[in-house]
């Protein structure tokens, strides 16, 4: 049976301390807890803006360029069951001013039979599709994979029934824990095969992709130049705010959406 919807509020009012609870990952006894109950067996992608990305001209042919997006479309077209989430709790928790509170989670598989209809709706393929592309239109980002703490939250089973696709904000998502959470976690949460971020010449080391930018915190400045860690996640979002288009995403891989692809299906059946 899905959580009660006095659960989901609760739940909410804790989202402000959330980083507290992500330093408590770094305490042996506490942090292999934590880890068992909400992050086992979990591994997600961050995929890059397909606006921002440079796909290699190598790879296809300019007609038939494939984007980082088509990973979410084919688990859409691939599942039987389809659940949009009626907010997203990230934004509604943190009252979002900057992005839409309403254009919730898309979970695909079996186990979103068990969520309380009193948090979402079943759509079809078609109506699926068209929230991962709003979403995209307002500047979203889609992280994909499995993610027990969906499961756990909502109260739904089995976990390798629940396909999470979240739409990120720089803002308010959950994942701006990253540099607080215990190595172990941390590694769950990566970018996807092939994607490369570097930091151009052009750089004159304003710091506006240090701002908030950056979830991963993965992104400094040093000797007045940006330099990009191995935290970095892939997403685009410092791509996209630098004044002088000094940072660059590329997506070198040919074979990076059958790659994600495979890496994705034997952890979530969403047939």
């Amino acid at each position: 049976m899905g959580r009660p919807l006095w659960f989901v509020e609760l739940l909410k009012k804790t989202f402000p301390r959330i980083k507290l609870i992500a330093k408590l990952t770094n305490v042996p006894f506490i942090g292999k807890i934590i880890d068992h109950m909400l992050f086992e067996g979990d591994n997600l992608i961050y995929l890059p803006k397909d606006q921002v990305i440079e796909i290699n001209k190598s790879i296809d042919k300019p007609s038939e360029t494939v984007l980082p997006s088509q990973v979410v479309e084919h688990f859409i077209k691939k599942a039987k069951y389809h659940w949009i989430m009626n907010f997203c709790i990230c934004r509604d928790s943190s009252k979002c001013e900057d992005y839409p509170k309403h254009l919730g989670c898309l979970f695909l598989g079996e186990a979103v039979l068990g969520i309380n209809p009193r948090l979402g709706r079943r759509v079809t393929k078609e109506k699926a599709l068209e929230h991962v592309k709003r979403c995209r239109e307002e500047g979203l980002v889609h992280v994909i994979g499995r993610n027990k703490l969906d499961a756990v939250w909502l109260n739904v089973s089995p976990g390798n029934k629940l396909l999470t696709i979240c739409n990120c904000c720089p803002c308010c998502c959950l994942w701006r824990v990253l540099p607080h959470v215990s190595p172990k976690i941390s590694t769950k949460i990566h970018k996807m095969s092939g994607v490369k971020v570097k930091v151009s010449e052009r750089c004159v080391g304003c710091g506006t992709c240090t701002k908030g930018i950056c979830i991963a915190d993965a992104i400094k400045i040093v000797n007045k130049h940006a330099v990009i860690n191995t935290a970095c996640i892939g997403c685009g979002r410092c791509v996209d705010v630098c004044p002088q288009k000094a940072i660059d995403i590329s997506l070198d891989d040919k074979e990076f959406l059958k790659k994600t692809i495979k890496e994705i299906s034997p952890l979530v059946d969403v047939t």
